[in-house]
């Protein structure tokens, strides 16, 4: 009798796992794409990855051989934002499917941080130096040119110069009381992404958009993510035990908010979660005595 061996399909969040089990091998691109399985199963990440690589491949082939950075630095400006039509969802921010690229590259259509992961996997296949920038409030990308760096916002287009970029973040520093004596430089506020980071900025905006409407199936799913994506981001993992709770998945749910305690003991809401704990164990507790 041969053996016959069978390969479960891996589900979308072993995939995700896969993607993001090693910092050196993270690629924000693909990580990025893979996000939209969430709301469409079925999705081709390889196919939607081609799909960006043609566009590049495009433009690739316009270059002179010897264009400089400065020369293919606008030459990709005017392809991706005049030419592609890539631009700031401005009429619906807060749709969902501008934070899936599958979405991102049929409607040309997105956030700060979408289009930035696309412009900068396009710049970097013609051979530009380009980074995320986690600024407060919204996404840029930084490009380092022969005679020092530009900031790009992604979202209109707009090369930003230093006076811009200090009038934007005014507010976040009058905010969080960082002016006068406790002011921090700009360039510490433009230092360059970590993928990771990149990633979990991208689910957190998907899961305020989320919650705001209520999609708990959907907030269950990016609550994961972030979990895989963050081991100890313990608030994260809290968040997803009471979104567990609340569709009663309640062995999920205590199991993820035994493991906040365990690792948050002296948290502000260690007291509340623990009699939360206790109600949910009493539940479960309960059902398997009359299952008997």
């Amino acid at each position: 009798m041969s053996g016959i061996l069978n390969f479960a399909t891996p589900t979308a969040l072993e995939y995700f796992a896969t993607l993001v089990a090693e910092d050196a091998s993270l690629s924000v691109i693909e990580t990025a794409i893979a996000v939209g399985q969430d709301d469409e199963p079925g999705l081709d990440t390889q196919g939607v990855l081609a799909q960006i690589d043609l566009l590049a491949e495009r433009l690739r082939r316009r270059l002179p051989g010897d264009a400089g950075p400065l020369q293919r630095l606008r030459l990709l400006n005017s392809y991706f934002f005049h030419e592609l039509g890539f631009a700031g969802n401005v009429n619906d921010y807060h749709d969902r499917r501008n934070s899936y690229l599958h979405e991102v590259l049929k409607t040309r259509r997105g956030i700060p941080i979408t289009l930035a992961v696309v412009y900068i996997e396009m710049a970097t296949q013609l051979g530009l130096k380009a980074q995320g920038v986690s600024f407060p409030g919204h996404f840029l990308v930084k490009l380092r040119m022969p005679r020092g760096e530009v900031i790009l916002d992604p979202f209109s287009g707009q090369t930003l110069s230093r006076d811009e970029l200090e009038d934007r973040l005014a507010p976040f520093r009058r905010r969080f009381g960082l002016t006068g004596d406790n002011e921090v430089p700009l360039g510490l506020y433009l230092q360059a992404a970590e993928p990771r980071d990149i990633v979990a900025r991208l689910l957190r905006n998907l899961k305020e958009i989320h919650r705001r409407v209520g999609d708990r199936p959907r907030l269950v799913a990016v609550l994961e993510r972030l979990a895989t994506l963050l081991p100890q981001a313990w608030d994260e993992r809290r968040d997803l035990a009471l979104v567990l709770g609340e569709l009663g998945r309640l062995e999920d749910a205590i199991d993820h908010l035994a493991l906040y305690l365990q690792n948050r003991p002296e948290a502000d809401d260690a007291l509340r979660m623990q009699q939360q704990l206790a109600g949910w164990q009493a539940r479960v507790a309960r059902a398997t005595g009359r299952a008997r």
